[in-house]
């Protein structure tokens, strides 16, 4: 039902989506750029409907604090994180969940902002390369309103060149604010 729901506002809209997730694929790290507006998130919980599989995406810990909030966060996969307890580490932290579940599609902005960046943060990257599950290139593109899997990108361990590729595949790709895109 809201499979159909978002594929009809998506045909309304004129947005597409071009591709999917692998079949089969139960673990890895969607990166999805370029990150730019608030609407990527709706985008994104529409485009996964429409392609049938499951997210989840990390959120601040203090968003959890209001229910009405906490529960559509948890119903739509989001996932409690403390940023500022420096004893926790991040990365390994999520390696751990990828440990313990059968199934997880983290789905992360690389560029850790919606303001604009000259190169992505290199957390997804690392959390990738240590549960050594596979980065799915996603792009949300709005001059085309097109949602694009581009790419389904195993790390070499040579970070700066593979983020280097991994950046190139975002050219010429459009978010909502084009002047907070990448690069």
């Amino acid at each position: 039902m809201i499979r159909a729901l978002f594929g009809f506002i998506f045909f309304l809209t004129g947005w597409k989506v071009k591709g999917n997730l692998s079949e089969g694929l139960t673990k890895c790290v969607l990166i999805i750029g370029p990150h730019t507006s608030y609407w990527d998130f709706y985008i994104g919980v529409a485009a996964r409907s429409i392609c049938g599989f499951r997210a989840s995406y990390l959120v601040k810990k203090e968003l959890f604090a209001y229910q009405p909030v906490a529960w559509f966060l948890r119903i739509t996969g989001g996932i409690s994180i403390d940023r500022h307890n420096s004893k926790i580490n991040v990365v390994d932290m999520v390696v751990g969940l990828f440990d313990q579940r059968d199934y997880l599609v983290l789905a992360l902005a690389p560029e850790g902002t919606r303001k604009k960046v000259a190169t992505f943060k290199t957390g997804f990257y690392r959390i990738a390369h240590k549960a050594q599950v596979p980065i799915v290139i996603v792009a949300f593109d709005f001059g085309h309103k097109e949602v694009r899997f581009i790419e389904e990108f195993h790390t070499t361990g040579n970070m700066e060149k593979d983020i280097e590729h991994i950046m190139s595949q975002y050219h010429g790709i459009e978010g909502l604010h084009p002047d907070l895109g990448i690069g």
